[in-house]
């Protein structure tokens, strides 16, 4: 046996010791239970996150929103050409200031010169590219200007290229024009499917592309962002402004010979990368002015800000919030948000590892020991109740009684009462702590002697599932009871028989996974009718059991049955009030005893019940629907007591 090792980097265990995936479980069953389905709950605990463990995609989408609108706010689309229309005026100032003092005609003229400069950024640079400075500190600053100008021109188009334009001699630019013309060949043979030498051409300009990229789409994808950033500056600006800078880098470019070659590369970029923002405005409001390349980087930031709250959001097909680019998120908003999307992705796979949901045909579902486990934890937060409400959970354990004990064992779960079985139980807590421990025996360890019941019970539970349930609130409380009822009798009485019946236009038997998952129906009809039938018929194969039916609904019956098909009238008339209240009859005569809890206090629906209760000897309640669970199971452990 070999074991592999890896540094701990805080994402092993990415919910820690206090949150199970039961707990994550727990923590969708509502929205699962409402007719949502696992995926759909599943879905919302992401944009919501869990209150006190981990944000959740909402969360971080609203950061970024911040963190965008403060780039946004910081960004002053004018500021490359005010900063060199400042640079300018102070060229300008220190040459006027030199020709101040010297009186020859020479002097005048040059001064009439400056004095008849165009206003625009670009015809002032063309205009003192041709003039000869006077003042030799004024000339060197325009030369180091005209540096500047030829390093951000081409740094807004070629981010990893603008560093080297000041250190680039004659025959460097020649190769850069050259590596222009063989990438856009290059792209157009790709485009037309013709076969390409990209590791030749590496080889050849690998130095003009520092990172290095390992493929042509890796290196198009960084230069058409880029360029995009470009289209999308001169989007945003006002038509002078866009006049002037485009009007300023196609002099810069015509000047270096790339003007051609730029030109044709954006286009081919832009066919290639449509998705990207070519040409689209980007709203700013700063003052800070930043030079053109410090500029266009902040419209790229401005673009993965955005295409990150996109991925976050996930509206667009096939969307997954694996999706998400964790290096870009942590860039953004740091490592702890980082943590919360790896926590995020970790969920689904947490809850399918537990054996609680898992992928059917391409959809998220609950699986049978999810739904089990809704059930056990709904039963334990009724338990909860059942103490605070001075009942006792202890009292509830004493009830019902073990005949002969028949020398198996069987797991202990929350709710089992009867003797331990001290050996296995101790047992289990040496081999889950190893040879040399401490013994500590744990909930999980413990383990009970089996004995027969002394008596059997069959229980059905008719479950209201038409639509006004969902629509006036009480559909949650309901199925959490029936799934609460299933787990208390599997856990606590395995020798009796549970029959899960849903009923709206017609009613049918469910089994705890498809209960939990079923969504409310948006039909017509409440058919009580079916639904008694299809009780006394599951019931009959218990003739030794002590049978009851357990009712939960909102309505009174407003369908029956006429052979196999669903006859609905509202409001209800009399034959399906007769038809019903037969079929209950026979239930009652067959020795079924009837309990009804109502959720509603319709006139209609109390006048129905009373008639029931007359024929049947049964018991009805009407009680709130956060009540029902409590009510619910501690009437059928003291029923199963006697």
């Amino acid at each position: 046996m070999q074991a592999r090792y890896s540094r701990w980097d805080d994402t092993q265990d990415p919910f820690g010791p206090e949150l199970s995936a039961g707990e994550l479980l727990e923590e969708i069953s509502d929205d699962v239970l409402s007719g949502l389905g696992a995926e759909g709950a599943l879905s919302r605990l992401l944009r919501r996150g869990m209150q006190g463990s981990f944000n959740g995609l909402d969360a971080l989408r609203s950061r970024l929103r911040e963190r965008r609108a403060r780039e946004q706010a910081n960004l002053d689309l004018a500021g490359p050409l005010e900063e060199l229309r400042d640079r300018l005026d102070d060229i300008v100032d220190r040459e006027r200031s030199t020709l101040s003092f010297r009186a020859e005609d020479d002097a005048r003229m040059r001064e009439a010169f400056l004095d008849a400069l165009p206003p625009d950024v670009p015809g002032r640079v063309g205009e003192l590219s041709d003039y000869r400075f006077v003042d030799p500190e004024a000339q060197e600053a325009f030369d180091e200007l005209m540096e500047h100008l030829r390093e951000q021109v081409v740094g807004a188009y070629f981010r990893s290229m603008a560093e080297g334009m000041r250190s680039m001699s004659s025959e460097d630019l020649a190769r850069f024009r050259d590596m222009l013309a063989e990438l856009n060949r290059m792209i157009e043979q790709r485009e037309r499917g013709e076969p390409y030498d990209f590791d030749g051409f590496m080889q050849r300009h690998g130095d003009f592309f520092p990172g290095n990229p390992r493929t042509l789409d890796e290196l198009l994808e960084q230069m058409a962002a880029r360029m995009a950033a470009m289209s999308r500056l001169l989007a945003s600006m006002s038509p002078q402004e866009r006049s002037e800078l485009r009007a300023l880098a196609e002099q810069v470019l015509q000047d270096m010979d790339l003007a051609f070659e730029v030109d044709r590369l954006g286009s081919n970029l832009a066919s290639a990368f449509p998705d990207l923002p070519w040409g689209e405005p980007a709203l700013a409001g700063g003052e800070e002015q930043m030079p053109l390349s410090a500029t266009i980087d902040a419209m790229e930031r401005l673009h993965d800000l955005e295409e990150l709250e996109r991925s976050l959001k996930g509206d667009y097909p096939g969307a997954s919030i694996d999706d998400v680019d964790e290096d870009s998120l942590r860039e953004a908003l740091g490592e702890d948000a980082v943590a919360d999307l790896r926590r995020l992705k970790e969920i689904e796979r947490a809850l399918e590892r537990a054996g609680l949901v898992s992928r059917e045909r391409g959809r998220l579902e609950v699986t049978p020991k999810g739904a089990r486990k809704m059930g056990e934890r709904a039963l334990v937060r009724v338990f909860e109740h059942l103490r605070r409400d001075r009942e006792g959970v202890h009292e509830a354990r004493e009830a019902g009684g073990l005949a002969e004990p028949t020398g198996s064992t069987r797991p202990w779960r929350f709710g089992d009462s009867g003797q331990i079985a001290v050996q296995r139980s101790v047992f289990n807590a040496v081999g889950r702590g190893g040879p040399g421990e401490r013994v500590r025996l744990e909930p999980d360890d413990r383990e009970l002697l089996e004995a027969e019941q002394r008596t059997e019970g069959a229980t059905a539970l008719l479950l209201d599932l038409s639509f006004s349930m969902p629509l006036r609130g009480h559909d949650i409380h309901a199925k959490k009871m029936a799934l609460a009822l299933h787990a208390l009798i599997e856990g606590r009485y395995p020798h009796d028989t549970l029959y899960l019946i849903g009923f709206s236009d017609y009613a049918r038997q469910m089994q705890p996974k498809e209960l939990a998952a079923s969504g409310w129906e948006r039909v017509y009809g409440t058919n009580m009718h079916h639904a008694f039938n299809l009780a006394g018929r599951l019931l009959s194969q218990h003739p030794r059991a002590t049978r009851q039916v357990i009712m939960v609904t909102d309505g009174e019956p407003t369908a029956h049955l006429e052979g196999d098909r669903a006859k609905f009238n509202w409001p209800p008339i009399p034959k399906t009030i007769r038809l019903t209240l037969m079929e209950a009859s026979k239930l009652a005569r067959a020795g079924v005893t009837l309990n009804v809890f109502m959720l509603e206090d319709s006139p209609g629906l109390i006048g129905f019940m009373e008639r029931l209760a007359e024929l049947t000897a049964g018991r009805i309640f009407l009680m709130d629907d956060r009540d029902l669970g409590t009510f619910v199971l501690r009437d059928f452990v003291r029923r199963r007591a006697s």
